[in-house]
């Protein structure tokens, strides 16, 4: 980010960032964002510092970190972690295709209901609402 941004008040912040002003007052009770100083009589501004973190952290969200999880990131931010981070990814890897494994196992379920569904022909019981009442054996844990 360009360091000519000119200094922008929370909700400039917010704005450039595309995220609500709570959010970022959030980020700073967690630790993820400094708050900065208030100048005597003034209003607190924000720099290309901050929209640097805030994508930062978007950007990790949206890769399914949390904000534990950013947080850690963010200590290795330097650079010189590359390892470290590379753990914290390969955890959060392994996670992301524990829960692709499980939504491949919802759907296999929910397609064989639905298939159930299609084949009932006349005023019987849907097989969905029924099997949803006895539960279903094969169905994960969502």
């Amino acid at each position: 980010m360009a360091n000519n941004v000119k200094p922008l008040t929370i909700g400039g912040l917010a704005k450039v960032s595309g995220v609500h002003i709570e959010t970022i007052r959030y980020y700073q009770r967690r630790g993820l964002l400094t708050e900065p100083q208030r100048p005597p009589g003034g209003i607190r501004r924000y720099g290309a510092a901050d929209i640097d973190r805030l994508t930062f952290v978007k950007s990790a969200q949206n890769l399914g970190f949390s904000l534990d999880e950013i947080i850690d990131l963010l200590r290795l931010e330097d650079g010189a972690h590359c390892q470290e981070a590379s753990v914290l990814a390969e955890h959060k890897l392994q996670s992301v295709r524990g829960k692709i494994k499980k939504l491949e196992r919802i759907e296999s379920v929910l397609s064989d209901m639905v298939a159930r569904c299609h084949e009932q022909k006349g005023d019987i019981a849907c097989p969905l609402i029924a099997s949803l009442h006895t539960g279903i054996s094969k169905a994960p844990e969502v």
